[in-house]
């Protein structure tokens, strides 16, 4: 399902990839107060690898944000037994899996995966008579994974697709914006995970008028590796919320595993 938002009024604080981190979300709630930001756009995956997917689910719903859905709420609403994240099979990513979506399955409520049923697949809307498309990997395959690397024709494939001057997405869980020819593929990457850039802050972004602006968000990351622990969930992606580094990198092209470890600096870019 697509659903059109028309024209909105800006800033808007844009994020994705919360993953049962409800330290995160707590977090963004604070910064979006001291800024002074009302408006909030969800890229997806609010349930994941971390111990709090009721928690979070019902902290988000009280927010004035447009969400669209993640391949993980896809799969818990429709009663799959795998998160659908496109992982290889028998990868690392893949056998961690098996340990945190069947405990996400079980600690999500049916009233939150009829909630799911009620969200988009993807938002259209008007910024400043530029179209914006919302989604989370792809549209075909919602799982798709698309970086910065990704060459530029797949990109234009979905502006020609949707006639669209920006497109932000979500899934694959590193920031980032590419742009050409007037278009802006803008990925604001996630807050319930670091980076891979050996920093335990977390990433969003705010869309302004003429402009996209990539923050950090700092959070109490001990209390979520000490949930986490608690419910003997995967320790490699505990450990990685004090490393800032992935465990492994199976998802990533060649340029992005060569920039594990490089830490990733706050910008802002006109579009």
């Amino acid at each position: 399902m697509l659903k059109n938002l028309g024209k909105i009024e800006v800033p808007i604080l844009l994020f994705g990839g919360v993953y049962s981190n409800l330290e995160a979300l707590k977090s963004l709630k604070r910064e979006a107060l001291k800024l002074g930001i009302k408006r909030f756009i969800n890229t997806g995956d609010i349930v994941g690898y971390c111990a709090q997917p009721e928690a979070c689910v019902n902290e988000i719903k009280t927010w004035p944000a447009a969400h669209i859905l993640g391949n993980v709420e896809i799969q818990l609403k429709d009663g799959f037994d795998d998160c659908g994240c496109d992982f290889s099979e028998e990868s690392p990513c893949d056998l961690m899996s098996k340990q945190w979506y069947p405990f996400a399955q079980k600690n999500t409520s049916k009233r939150s995966l009829q909630w799911f049923s009620t969200l988009p697949d993807q938002l259209t809307f008007t910024l400043c008579n530029k179209k914006v498309l919302v989604l989370h990997g792809g549209i075909k395959n919602v799982s798709e994974f698309i970086f910065k690397s990704t060459p530029w024709n797949i990109k234009q494939a979905y502006f020609d697709a949707y006639n669209v001057d920006v497109i932000i997405a979500g899934h694959c869980g590193l920031p980032f914006v590419d742009s050409k020819n007037g278009k802006h593929w803008i990925n604001p990457g996630v807050i319930g995970m670091p980076a891979n850039d050996n920093q335990q802050c977390t990433w969003y972004g705010i869309l302004k008028k003429n402009s996209f602006e990539l923050k950090p968000l700092e959070y109490n990351w001990q209390q979520t590796q000490t949930e986490m622990r608690a419910y003997k969930l995967p320790e490699p992606y505990a450990l990685t919320l004090e490393t800032g580094l992935w465990d492994n990198m199976d998802i990533l092209p060649e340029a992005e595993r060569k920039e594990q470890g490089i830490a990733i600096k706050p910008f802002t870019i006109d579009l």
